[in-house]
């Protein structure tokens, strides 16, 4: 069997979408036989201009092949983000041109990725598995604020999202909270599967004896890692939270569009540090060293529907979580983390009302059954068995 895989990021990038293809594309690995063959389109790492490394063009392990295409540098505007997938798009098509391929799988938070899947699988005439991190039109409706720039690229990108769910054999979404909206408009319930984000195993390894904090009297220390954009609307609350609670510290690690906004709104501030994104054994260090872990989605009413990927990641650490979600996250929390405080997305007073109440209190037992059922490997495992079984029906 050979398989492509789409994937704009990938190991060793820093961001959602590489963890969850690297664990997929090793959970591949370990059920194919020695005829198989994985094909990994990707890019270099490109996800943050303020994070280097090195990677190679091409790498071949046994089965796997990784092509990695060179992309523009972009600072995580819509712009220069289109410019960039737009190289990775046709570069792409010109690969796998005059290759022969068995089943696509396509992993995409921008539907574009998920859209190139969709154009390969039908010149092809393959089986195409999504794997959908984000509603890309949903999300954009929101976002764009002038209203005819909206008028003119929303129809657009309906009709390719259209086109991608349609083309596709199965469709995965990784927020249940994404399950209503296809519903609706295009039916299918045979098509959705919901295999969710999960922990992966460099969280694995922290002591469970964080079952209380000190007093909040005292120096407290709050971490938020990830993206810094309009999704998160981090500008929005950290700097009046900061301005209020003079013994609270925040660090915020990442890169994104909003970083600037957000050094504009705290460079008078000296318990803020922004901090240029960093490896995970480094991110491990501050989580070990935090009091709080911190998250945001903006109030818009698309992310109501998001599962933050970081969630995971927070969940597996034993730490109290600070939460500024609604939605289905809030729900999410809600059943799987309850002792998380979680207040209206950038509502500073509820914060307040909530944070002044709060005793950081952390369910051990409830954290462990949290990380034994969210195994990221166990969870891309399952997803993988589903991924194969669409690929051999069509066979």
């Amino acid at each position: 069997m050979k398989i492509l895989i789409l994937s704009f990021y990938y190991k060793p990038d820093l961001c959602a979408g590489s963890f969850r293809t690297t664990s997929f594309v090793n959970a591949l690995k370990s059920l194919l036989y020695h005829d198989d063959y994985i094909d990994v389109i990707t890019t270099m790492p490109n996800r943050y201009m303020s994070y280097k490394i090195d990677a190679s063009e091409s790498e071949c392990i046994d089965n796997l092949f990784i092509k990695r295409i060179k992309t523009p540098l972009h600072k995580s505007g819509f712009i220069d983000q289109a410019r960039s997938f737009s190289v990775y798009f046709v570069r792409t098509l010109q690969y796998v041109q005059d290759k022969d391929y068995d089943v696509v799988f396509a992993t995409s938070s921008r539907l574009f990725t998920a859209f190139l899947g969709a154009l390969i699988a039908k010149r092809k005439r393959i089986p195409l598995y999504l794997d959908l991190r984000d509603i890309f039109t949903d999300t954009i409706s929101s976002v764009i604020q002038n209203p005819w720039l909206r008028y003119i690229l929303v129809p657009f990108f309906v009709m390719i999202e259209k086109f991608t769910v349609y083309q596709a054999d199965k469709i995965n979404l990784v927020s249940v909270g994404f399950l209503e909206y296809f519903r609706k408009k295009y039916g299918q319930d045979f098509k959705y599967s919901l295999y969710p984000n999960g922990i992966d195993e460099e969280f694995l390894n922290f002591n469970c004896n964080h079952s209380f904090i000190k007093e909040k009297s005292s120096k407290i220390k709050i971490t938020y890692s990830g993206n810094i954009g309009e999704g998160q609307g981090l500008e929005k609350i950290v700097p009046h939270i900061a301005k209020c609670y003079n013994n609270i510290e925040f660090f915020i690690i990442g890169d994104g569009s909003r970083k600037r906004a957000l050094q504009e709104c705290t460079a008078q501030l000296q318990n803020v540090k922004l901090i240029d994104p960093i490896n995970r054994a480094e991110l491990i260090k501050y989580y070990k060293n935090s009091d709080f872990l911190f998250l945001q989605l903006n109030n818009y009413d698309a992310f109501k529907k998001v599962l933050p990927s970081k969630i995971f990641e927070y969940g597996a650490t034993y730490k109290p979580i600070i939460a500024g979600v609604d939605g289905y996250a809030k729900e999410f929390i809600i059943e799987h983390l309850p002792d998380s405080l979680i207040y209206k997305p950038c509502d500073f007073n509820d914060f307040c009302e909530k944070y002044n109440k709060y005793t950081g209190f952390v369910n051990i037992e409830k954290r462990k059954e949290f990380i034994q059922k969210f195994s990221r490997k166990k969870i891309m495992m399952d997803m993988t068995k589903d991924v194969l079984t669409v690929a051999q029906n069509r066979l």
